[in-house]
């Protein structure tokens, strides 16, 4: 079994609005990310925090997804990393939802994998998503909520998955990362 969980749980400051319903292809940006991930899970938890009400509510006609609230999204990322993580037991993909355009191609090359932490690259930068293997998460849910994702992966001996997926790459945090984001999808029309 594997869990999507999706990190939904910043305040968007720099963005000045909630990112996660901004448009993308005609559907939330992270209905998108959701949907990517979608062929790839058993489930999905959506951790939210400073948005959760918008984001339940968005979410709540969305088949097999859970959103759950992370009471201490205040600490960063990392912290609704773990309040995912307590729910599972399984492997996992972890992606931040303002990442809606990470392919499928990705995701397949990271199950193929053979290491317990597997990262994609794109011209030799790491990216989004992270698979975590179920050994690797029972270690997870014991880190320090004041730890990091990356702290947490450069302990293991994890896998670079090269890819062509320059989405790998792309998140969302300012107007300009928006308006950027919708020319470099027409131009990959």
């Amino acid at each position: 079994m594997i869990t999507g969980i999706i990190l939904a749980g910043g305040a968007s400051r720099r963005m000045k609005k909630n990112k996660m319903l901004l448009d993308f292809k005609g559907k939330p940006m992270i209905v998108q990310t959701i949907n990517h991930m979608r062929p790839f899970v058993d489930a999905i938890i959506v951790v939210t925090g400073y948005y959760h009400d918008d984001i339940a509510e968005r979410l709540q006609d969305v088949d097999d997804v859970s959103v759950i609230f992370n009471p201490r999204h205040r600490l960063g990322m990392f912290s609704s990393v773990l309040s995912g993580v307590k729910e599972v037991d399984s492997d996992v993909f972890i992606v931040p939802g303002d990442c809606p355009m990470v392919s499928e191609k990705t995701y397949r090359s990271l199950l193929r994998g053979t290491k317990k932490i597997r990262v994609p690259t794109y011209q030799e930068r790491r990216g989004h998503p992270l698979f975590v293997d179920a050994h690797i998460v029972s270690k997870l849910k014991h880190e320090s909520p004041l730890s990091t994702l990356k702290n947490f992966r450069n302990r293991f001996d994890f896998e670079e998955i090269p890819t062509n997926d320059r989405g790998i790459l792309k998140d969302i945090d300012t107007p300009k990362d928006y308006e950027k984001m919708l020319k470099d999808e027409e131009s990959d029309k």
